[in-house]
């Protein structure tokens, strides 16, 4: 029986000399997972699972949508106003497709803090969008990893969230050669923003100018410091400060960090980089970027620091926290472009059961149903055919085993095992068919 297509997707053929209806295409800046990208989502999953739990955090997750007021006091008037995917719902309210999560992970734990058990350490990974230009590394649409640890206030606490990414980084084969973790401490720019006489109404400014400097032109750099107010003795300065690779050992917070990173066994990943300030309001103390240092992605792979006063801004009493966020484009682009994507395996079946024909059809179903009882990933070709197509369609989806019941093998109570990698076959007994297909495996 044809199957029906709801009425309105009904394709019907248009009369002669009409023109085609027009194909709807994605909404721009969403993306299409086909099973091969589906794949490389999932094991980018799998790794940030692994890393995650290796440190004893908890998966968790918050609303799709938000309102947006969540965000208005607490993320940035650019994330806020130009980068949100903002609506009214039916009742006026304007809300929000989720840009990020830290303020619903702040507002949730302020919901519930008498009642969980400090430090908390949770991540997640989930869908957000932001109306940004689509290109390489940036999309509107994307999934991201978070990751935070609430209560614990000292340097340690934000060294093993770095030790969480560089263990991520390790696990998906980037060395310390393919990627670093670049470190600095916004209360240590303070100190030198307040020793070149930086007045603290420029600083929200002066770090903005600080964390494009990577993504302008010299020249348009110092423009645009002199047209925001510096003077040209703050803007040598400031560069003079941007370019101290040892500033960090007048930090005892970073000293501590690059103490306990080498505790953790990760510190050949991490570097102090007095350019990286980080773009959004809330962070107060560490902040840290991870790079991948040779593919054709400059943007950061993952980012995040410490945030100690965002609970309280949502109704919480003050609390000590750290964490980061990683988005799946960026690091898909980097995998991909390093070779460390594990090959695309079509189906997760390695194993196909024929249909020899229309008589021996519920015998295949049957034969697939103990397969599977025997912990197996079996799948049965839909529909009798000649062997040979059928056996062409195993090895388009990599498929290693095919197993056949014929007239004589049901007759006799066995089954054909055929090892699709070298052509060998076996007729064997149905009972230890199981047996052997998992020794070909």
């Amino acid at each position: 029986m044809r199957r029906l297509l709801p009425r309105r997707l009904a394709v019907t053929a248009p009369p002669n000399g009409a023109n085609m209806p027009s194909k709807i295409q994605p909404v721009k800046g969403t993306r299409e997972f086909y099973p091969e990208q589906m794949a490389l989502r999932n094991f980018i999953y799998s790794k940030v699972r692994a890393a995650s739990q290796a440190f004893g955090y908890q998966e968790w997750d918050a609303p799709f949508i938000e309102p947006i007021d969540l965000y208005a006091a607490k993320s940035g008037e650019e994330l806020v106003k130009k980068q949100s995917f903002v609506f009214k719902d039916r009742g006026g309210d304007e809300i929000a497709l989720r840009p990020e999560l830290t303020p619903s992970l702040a507002r949730m734990v302020a919901a519930k803090q008498g009642e969980l058990t400090f430090p908390v350490r949770w991540w997640s990974f989930g869908p957000f969008w932001r109306y940004e230009s689509p290109q390489k590394g940036r999309s509107r649409e994307f999934f991201q990893w978070n990751i935070d640890l609430l209560g614990a206030d000292s340097p340690e606490a934000d060294a093993e969230l770095i030790a969480v990414a560089a263990t991520f980084l390790r696990s998906v084969g980037l060395d310390p050669a393919r990627a670093t973790v670049l470190v600095n401490d916004r209360r240590l720019m303070e100190s030198q923003f307040d020793a070149l006489g930086i007045l603290p109404e420029k600083r929200l400014e002066v770090s903005g100018l600080v964390d494009r400097r990577t993504k302008m032109e010299p020249a348009k750099w110092d423009a645009y410091a002199l047209e925001i107010g510096l003077a040209q003795s703050q803007l040598e300065g400031l560069k003079s400060l941007l370019g101290n690779l040892d500033l960090w050992k007048q930090s005892e917070e970073l000293v501590r960090v690059f103490a306990a990173l080498e505790a953790l066994g990760v510190k050949e990943y991490v570097k102090f980089d007095p350019n990286v300030v980080r773009g959004l309001l809330y962070y107060t103390s560490t902040v840290f970027e991870a790079f991948e240092t040779s593919g054709s992605v400059k943007r950061a792979i993952l980012g995040g620091g410490r945030y100690d006063n965002l609970l309280a801004d949502v109704g919480g009493s003050p609390l000590p926290a750290t964490g980061f966020a990683m988005g799946d484009v960026v690091i898909g682009i980097v995998l991909q472009e390093a070779g460390l994507v594990p090959e695309f395996v079509p189906s997760p079946a390695p194993v196909l059961v024929t249909v020899f024909d229309p008589s021996l059809w519920l015998a295949s179903n049957a034969l697939a149903a103990e397969l599977r009882r025997a912990g197996l990933n079996v799948m049965v070709y839909p529909e009798p055919a000649k062997l040979p197509k059928q056996f062409k369609y195993a090895d388009k989806m990599k498929m290693r085993v095919a197993v056949t019941i014929g007239p004589d093998e049901a007759a006799k109570g066995q089954v054909a095992v055929k090892n699709l990698l070298n052509g060998e076959q076996v007729i064997v007994p149905r009972e230890a068919a199981a047996e052997v297909i998992r020794k070909i495996l």
